[in-house]
């Protein structure tokens, strides 16, 4: 595949994707909706593993007033804003998690033949509606801690949140886009994998309660602390604002253009399986 067909495919309209994106999941959905029964299983098992956790912070919390200076409702709130963030990436994005299977079994060859964008058309694929239950108690959560911190609700706040919240999410998918993409060129990417999303349960908590090489690793070699640590500093203490914090939005791009770069390449490297 050459690198001109693959910049057609990526200069389309504006309105191109996502009208073809929303014909694709509206498709996807009907289908899971002819097995109702898992569909709503689905999303009450994860509401369920969510709640689990929720009730794991409360415990702690029964006996300890605080952990290294973050209260009860603090850790709440980088509870809820990691779960938010990740949303997106168990929604949309969860099909990153096939790219091995269809990469060596050759069915990855499907998807260069068509005139769209390959990542697009991937990912696009496929929809997990285990993330709505998810979203649903994430924000339900974040809403609750919300109030109990007296963080004021206005135009710059919830603008903020918006913009926190989209940058956490790219990092997430970011992480999850590179670490399948390395099936183009290794065949253990599946531990690759689970290795990186297992760092997503260190997003639930503050950077500063681990030592200090922990810090440096979550902050400049696997980013998880741009997560939920970072930016949810600008609403827990906005009078202490770590100067990382401002990085978030740049980080996010960055790191999401770079993943999706490799993801790419590794595409236009395929071949098929050579049988």
């Amino acid at each position: 595949m050459s690198e001109i067909q693959l910049e057609q495919r990526t200069k389309r309209s504006l309105l191109f994707y996502p009208k073809i994106y929303l014909m694709i999941i509206t498709q996807d959905i009907k289908s899971k909706m002819h097995y109702r029964a898992d569909f709503f299983i689905s999303i009450l098992g994860m509401l369920a593993t969510n709640i689990s956790g929720f009730v794991a912070f409360w415990l702690i919390f029964q006996n300890f007033p605080s952990i290294k200076g973050w209260t009860y409702h603090e850790m709440i709130f980088l509870y809820a804003f990691s779960l938010l963030a990740l949303t997106p990436v168990q929604l949309f994005f969860d099909n990153n998690w096939s790219l091995r299977f269809a990469v060596y079994s050759g069915d990855f060859v499907k998807y260069c033949f068509r005139p769209l964008n390959l990542y697009f058309y991937f990912v696009s694929e496929v929809v997990d509606v285990k993330g709505v239950g998810q979203f649903v108690f994430g924000l339900a959560i974040l809403i609750y801690s919300w109030e109990h911190l007296a963080i004021p609700v206005n135009f710059q706040t919830i603008l903020l949140l918006i913009v926190a919240m989209i940058s956490a999410s790219l990092i997430m998918i970011a992480m999850m886009t590179a670490a399948a993409a390395t099936c183009f060129w290794i065949m253990n990417s599946g531990m690759v994998m689970v290795f990186l999303f297992r760092f997503k349960d260190y997003a639930k908590y503050p950077v500063t309660i681990f030592n200090q090489a922990f810090q440096i690793f979550f902050s400049f070699i696997i980013p998880i602390g741009f997560v939920s640590y970072y930016p949810s500093l600008v609403f827990l203490r906005p009078g202490h604002i770590h100067p990382l914090s401002y990085l978030t939005p740049l980080v996010a791009l960055v790191f999401f253009y770079g993943s999706y770069k490799l993801w790419m390449r590794g595409a236009m490297k395929y071949s098929g399986t050579g049988s």
